[in-house]
């Protein structure tokens, strides 16, 4: 992996809990995580001041934070994100999934809001020293990972409506077993015409918190028609399909020869997944071909009608691949091929998670390892 050469090395001040969790317990904690609840003991904490630019990188002790309550990021959400995972290796290293990918995906949410870009090589170097302090967190199981959260916030207190001039970029990390709980099974998705995700010109193409705050309406909606997660369309005619929930979405189509994977081309209302460009060069591996271009609803409902459409599923960090077996709308229902997991689906999670676990060969350089 080549580094960006933006920033040198930071010297971190390292502050280990003198009251780890013991191995026992540990286990018990880590043996049903689920998703998000099952917290590691460390943080790393760099700030950026206008004078000072990047500076004081930190690994202490998981912890709350102190915030002034004018804090603009409070007020006016300039708060960015990411994510992405950290996987036990058979030799004993730790692998990590892209993360020259999640840094400059983070850099690029960064420049949408007018806040500070952190470089590459600092943002590669948290990772790697909240790893090696909470190493024993990294589940071993095959389907299990270490979920890295890295968060950069505005920190100072002001409440003009400006870009603020003080940040904290925050790394938290959690273990984690399956998105969706249970073995993989067809998910059912609602579409939803009453609410969109993102606007040409918004932030759609950011990870941002208020693009998920704005989906939490929908979602329940989906959940009271007994759905797994939300369609999001366009928000100009709510004809196009652009994401599941907060995954990106590709169609499985029946073509002469191999099938062709499908999926909406971006743009600045759907979020460049790291997952799906990772399946994009997986499926042209081997063979398939892959297009990137508007899909409809109409497109969709009729492909799914006349069976030349075969499967259909989302992709995303967290979920890793999750198929799509059936689509509830207000204008009817239908079902995706037979409405189980179809086998390119299954087919490419499998090829992917053997990557991330260091089962099969990481020929495209994806992984990056931490002793």
């Amino acid at each position: 992996m080549v580094f960006s050469p933006a920033a040198p090395v930071m010297p971190f001040g390292i502050e280990y809990r003198d009251d780890r969790i013991g191995a026992e317990e540990r286990a018990r904690l880590m043996a049903d995580p689920g998703f998000g609840r099952v917290l590691t003991e460390h943080m790393v904490t760099i700030r950026w001041t206008a004078e000072r630019g990047w500076h004081g990188g930190r690994v202490g002790p998981y912890g709350g934070l102190s915030l002034d309550p004018a804090t603009i990021g409070l007020h006016y959400g300039q708060i960015v994100f990411e994510g992405l995972k950290a996987y036990a290796q058979p030799n004993g290293e730790v692998g990590v999934f892209r993360p020259d990918a999640a840094a400059e995906r983070l850099r690029q949410s960064a420049r949408r809001l007018a806040m500070p870009e952190l470089p590459e090589r600092l943002f590669v170097q948290a990772i790697e020293e909240l790893v090696r302090a909470d190493r024993e967190w990294v589940p071993e199981e095959v389907g299990k990972s270490l979920y890295l959260r890295p968060v950069v916030l505005a920190t100072e207190a002001d409440l003009g409506l400006h870009p603020a001039r003080e940040y904290l970029f925050l790394l938290i990390a959690f273990v984690t077993d399956r998105f969706f709980s249970g073995p993989v099974r067809p998910l059912s998705v609602w579409l939803c015409e009453d609410y969109s995700r993102a606007a040409p010109g918004g932030t759609g193409m950011a990870k941002c918190p208020g693009n998920y705050a704005a989906s939490l309406l929908a979602q329940q909606q989906a959940h009271e028609r007994g759905c797994d997660q939300v369609i999001w369309l366009d928000a100009a005619r709510r004809e196009w399909v652009e994401e599941m929930g907060g995954m990106n979405i590709f169609f499985v189509m029946d073509r002469p020869g191999k099938p062709e994977l499908v999926t909406p081309e971006l743009g600045d209302t759907i979020l460049p997944g790291i997952t799906r460009d990772s399946l994009l060069v997986m499926a042209r591996d081997r063979g398939y071909t892959t297009t990137e271009r508007p899909f409809s609803v109409a497109e969709w409902r009729a492909a799914c009608a006349d069976g030349t459409m075969l499967e259909a599923f989302a992709c995303g960090t967290a979920a890793v691949v999750a198929p799509i077996g059936t689509v509830q709308s207000e204008a009817g229902d239908w079902t995706v091929g037979n409405g189980g997991p179809g086998p390119l689906t299954l087919g490419l999670r499998e090829a992917l998670v053997d990557i991330h676990h260091g089962i099969a060969p990481d020929s495209h350089g994806w992984i990056h390892s931490i002793r």
